[in-house]
């Protein structure tokens, strides 16, 4: 599907970038108090676009005391939960309606194809904030039968407080929504710190809390560098809780920083995860599946199924399928009309993939397809398929964070030996299988140790399915019930009668 973009969109786009990005601290734009600013810089042309204000801790400390204001005696403890409801509702209009200036700015921002920053970042979120919406009122306690007679308990599920919420760079606004979403449904204030590679998106954003007329200190956002910014958001003694995506290098820090002050933390990481085609599989959904998996979002994406492990019946024709797909991508600008895949989302983005493939090729590995930047502009990477490696590379063992395959054989039809080959590695957020035998998906997924398993294209991330990691991919999970709960407290009460 090909984009139009239309003048007015372009006209509006243009006003939007012009304008000096403040931070939102209760409900207003405000000046960072030292002055400094972000460069924003389209990867697609590696020129800056914009320019962000640069959050120091005496920002954050003006943001986290405006959102326990608002959590300790404003209006939002008081707001029955179809309040909040209609106010999520009333958000996620807004997002709908300004869902094409909303993916200009996203592409722009962070590389990916117009209508994937649409449908997946701007329409894609209406829908979550819906579903989240539907959760207001519905986090409920419960009564346990006690052992002795005469006695009650019971057991409330409460707001945990003050959220701090850090978000990465691979998909913005649709993650910042997320967590502004999830908080708001389970009654909590937020202080949100973007990545500083890509803060419009969490601007936008602002405006649209703005527009919906969500109570003063709320929701909070400070654009910023990860230290001071992020680092003060963490320290901080009045969060009450972390919500953090990104590296797992970062969350290890995070999880030691809010140490000092026990404060509640849930992590969603990195991964390397398997992809098993099995001789049966459908190899007319697998073979595009399996490319899309590394490659979509130019293979910024912490689920990318970046270890490909095929049965060696199949394995040359897939091999030649995922590397024909990977040939035929146009890959371009986002806002070139038939771009499927974008650019990196910056020069450091760039250097560090392609130092991985260099390595790959280093320690043996065959470039079956890509391997190079693409064009002397903007940070573009041609879609890579490696073949001939193993566990001892670099490429095998740690997170690329790009568009790169490694494609390997399988010739073993042990459940229990592939299973071991899928958990050999610290990570365990995704897995994927592609099998027409069911009894050898449901077998094998129990077996995978893995936060999601998808089997012949699952169900993706759907806001109703609990999504995070096992091993040193996370802690805790975001989205449908444990999402929201994981923004709670448990309380526990007793009565003698």
């Amino acid at each position: 599907m090909n984009a139009v973009i239309k003048p007015e969109l372009e006209s509006r786009t243009a006003s939007f970038l012009s304008k000096a990005h403040k931070l939102f601290i209760n409900n207003e734009w405000v000046e960072a108090e030292s002055g400094k600013s972000i460069d924003v810089i389209n990867p697609a042309t590696g020129k800056v676009i914009a320019q962000a204000a640069a959050a120091g801790a005496s920002d954050v400390d003006r943001a986290v005391r405006a959102a326990r204001a608002a959590f300790d005696s404003g209006p939002w403890p008081q707001l029955p939960p179809i309040e909040r409801a209609r106010l999520l509702w009333k958000l996620a209009d807004a997002v709908e309606a300004a869902a094409d200036d909303i993916a200009y700015v996203l592409s722009l921002d962070n590389g990916m194809p117009l209508m994937m920053a649409k449908f997946g970042g701007a329409l894609g979120t209406a829908r979550n904030l819906r579903y989240l919406a539907g959760w207001c009122g519905k986090i409920d306690g419960a009564v346990p039968t006690v052992s002795e007679p005469n006695k009650l308990a019971y057991t409330l599920k409460e707001p945990v407080g003050v959220v701090g919420a850090i978000t990465p760079w691979n998909f913005p606004f649709a993650m910042e929504a997320d967590k502004v979403g999830t908080a708001m449904a389970a009654g909590c204030t937020l202080v949100l710190k973007p990545a500083e590679l890509t803060p419009l998106g969490a601007i936008l954003l602002g405006r649209l809390v703005q527009e919906a007329g969500i109570p003063p200190g709320v929701i909070n956002i400070v654009t910023g560098f990860g230290d001071p910014a992020g680092k003060a958001l963490v320290e901080h003694p009045e969060v009450d809780k972390i919500a953090f995506t990104g590296s797992t290098a970062t969350g290890k820090w995070i999880v030691q920083a809010a140490a000092a002050t026990l404060k509640r933390v849930s992590l969603e990481l990195g991964g390397k995860s398997p992809n098993f085609i099995f001789p049966d599989a459908d190899l007319e959904r697998a073979i595009p599946g399996a490319a899309m998996a590394v490659f979509a979002n130019a293979g910024q994406v912490c689920v990318a199924g970046s270890r490909l492990y095929v049965h060696k019946k199949v394995f040359d024709r897939v091999v030649e399928g995922v590397s024909g797909m990977a040939k035929s991508l146009r890959v371009g600008p986002g806002l070139a009309p038939d771009t499927q895949m974008g650019p990196l989302v910056s020069q450091g983005q760039l250097d560090r993939v392609t130092g991985y493939i260099a390595s790959g090729r280093a320690e043996g590995a065959e470039v079956v397809v890509g391997g190079e930047r693409q064009g002397s502009e903007g940070y573009f990477l041609k879609p890579t398929v490696l073949a001939q490696t193993d566990r001892s590379m670099r490429v095998m063992r740690e997170e690329i964070f790009g568009p790169v395959v490694c494609a390997m054989p399988m010739d073993d039809d042990d459940l229990d030996r592939i299973a071991k080959v899928a958990n050999d590695t610290t990570y365990g957020l995704s897995a994927y299988i592609w099998t027409r035998d069911v009894g050898v998906a449901h077998k094998l997924a129990r077996k995978i140790k893995a936060g999601t398993v998808q089997v012949n294209g699952g169900v993706g991330l759907d806001p109703a399915v609990p999504f995070g990691g096992y091993k040193q991919s996370g802690w805790g999970r975001e989205r449908g019930r444990d999402g929201v709960e994981s923004m709670t407290e448990t309380k526990a009460i007793g009565l003698t009668l």
